[in-house]
């Protein structure tokens, strides 16, 4: 669907703006003093009348099928999303991308769509991205345009305002579901097959150090909030993020969010120097949200000493592109490692690396798990044990191919057979992998 040109006398702005006008009748007619003293239902109720009877003016000239509609699009302007709101009620839409005052797109099922839903200007986008940043506690403006912040209902906000964003301003939302996706949907939706699912199971349990790559979008938050499902009640657990998306269910769980510098460049608390504390805390196992930086050193170091089972996401194209960037992050933390001594260090931590693809159809899909066996004179011996291959296209638009089992038996597993984690017989056997309609797990 191709984006709506914005035209003169455009009626979905014009009704924007006579909201905004509204919306400031409303703010001018209200005794804040008075404001004060009200619950929240209380003033909620105040100003749905207040809004109500503006409505209803003779001045403002609006036809009576329209002033509900007015009624609550005030509302949401005052303590939702504005214009945004029905696009946020939307269970089917992940990412909300606003470009400027008339240019609005969301992602549906994996697909961007163009909406016909448009700000009154650039003024009205700007007053809805202050309040929202206001309530996750944070600021934007001229000296810092940029913020990156997580909403009250658990969706992360990236905002970019003039003078950087040069076609006004700028909003990118990635929801948080009300339900999240579990394991059993993920295969029941195809995007990996049973056995693919009790191995990376089995994987969790036996405490195997994974690492999930992919490319934005692709799924890779998800896949860490599954995984770790199976993480024993009895465990202790430090998770690391940039913004905190995990959702963790054991009971020993200790969520750590790392902290941006303020106006004057102060104050910033990185994920490396969380990380360094993290092991003062005696975790079983570290999770990090996403490595990005020279941390990658210090959970590598952690992987290696005694926190067995550790997991991370990493944004990359393929597996052999995430060890690269992996490399490449070592060298960001200031440590002048040989490659040779590098490589050897991150195949002694890195048991099992899982890589996720979204594919064009929208569809994500597990397209590789492998096995890092070890680094043979300077290069990485990497073993795949399932794979996804891509056919085509079906007629309804979804991916046709099949999941595949590569015959190779993971060298790991003969370490968690000694603490009886014994996978299903057949399991690594060559052949195409079966669909999971009904899939409970079954290890």
């Amino acid at each position: 669907m191709e984006a709506t040109i914005k035209k003169p006398g455009d009626p979905r702005q014009a009704f924007q703006r006579l909201k905004t006008h509204l919306h400031r009748r409303m703010i001018d007619a209200i005794d804040m003093s008075k404001a004060g003293s009200l619950n929240e239902n209380e003033l909620r109720n105040q100003l749905r009348s207040l809004a109500t009877h503006l409505c209803t003016m003779e001045a403002v000239a609006l036809p009576p099928e329209h002033r509900d509609v007015m009624v609550r699009e005030i509302m949401d302007e005052i303590y939702g999303f504005g214009p945004l709101e029905p696009l946020m009620n939307d269970p089917d839409v992940s990412d909300v991308l606003v470009n400027g005052a008339d240019r609005v797109f969301v992602e549906r099922r994996g697909l961007l769509e163009a909406t016909d839903i448009k700000f009154a200007d650039d003024q009205h986008l700007l007053r809805l991205i202050h309040r929202l940043v206001g309530r996750a506690g944070r600021r934007i403006d001229e000296v810092s345009p940029m913020v990156d912040a997580k909403l009250p209902d658990g969706s992360r906000l990236n905002a970019v305002i003039p003078p950087l964003a040069l076609k006004g301003p700028t909003i990118s939302i990635r929801k948080f579901m009300s339900r999240a996706l579990m394991f059993e949907d993920m295969v029941r939706l195809g995007s990996l097959a049973p056995e693919m699912a009790d191995f990376l199971i089995l994987s969790i349990r036996g405490r195997l150090n994974v690492l999930i790559s992919g490319g934005t979008g692709a799924g890779k938050t998800t896949m860490l909030n599954n995984v770790s499902r199976f993480i024993s009640p009895n465990e202790r657990v430090i998770t690391i993020e940039q913004t905190a998306e995990l959702q963790l269910q054991q009971p020993d769980v200790v969520s750590l969010e790392m902290r941006p510098a303020n106006v004057e460049g102060k104050g910033e608390i990185s994920q490396r120097e969380l990380l360094k504390n993290c092991l003062r805390m005696r975790p079983d196992r570290i999770i990090v949200g996403e490595a990005r930086g020279g941390e990658v050193l210090e959970m590598l170091q952690a992987m290696n000493t005694g926190h067995e089972g550790s997991m991370s996401t990493l944004h990359a194209n393929d597996t052999r592109d995430a060890l690269d960037r992996m490399e490449m992050m070592v060298a960001l933390a200031g440590v002048d490692l040989p490659t040779m001594v590098a490589r050897q260090y991150i195949a002694s931590a890195i048991h099992l690396m899982v890589h996720m693809s979204r594919l064009s159809t929208g569809e994500r899909k597990v397209t590789r798990i492998s096995e890092l066996v070890g680094c043979r004179d300077g290069v990485y011996q990497i073993e795949d044990i399932f794979v996804y291959r891509m056919t085509g296209i079906g007629p309804d638009g979804r991916s046709r191919g099949s999941f595949y089992s590569t015959g190779h038996e993971p060298l790991c597993f003969k370490r968690l057979s000694a603490v009886g984690y014994e996978p299903p017989k057949g399991l690594f056997s060559a052949r195409e992998l079966s669909s999971g309609a009904n899939y409970r797990p079954s290890v």
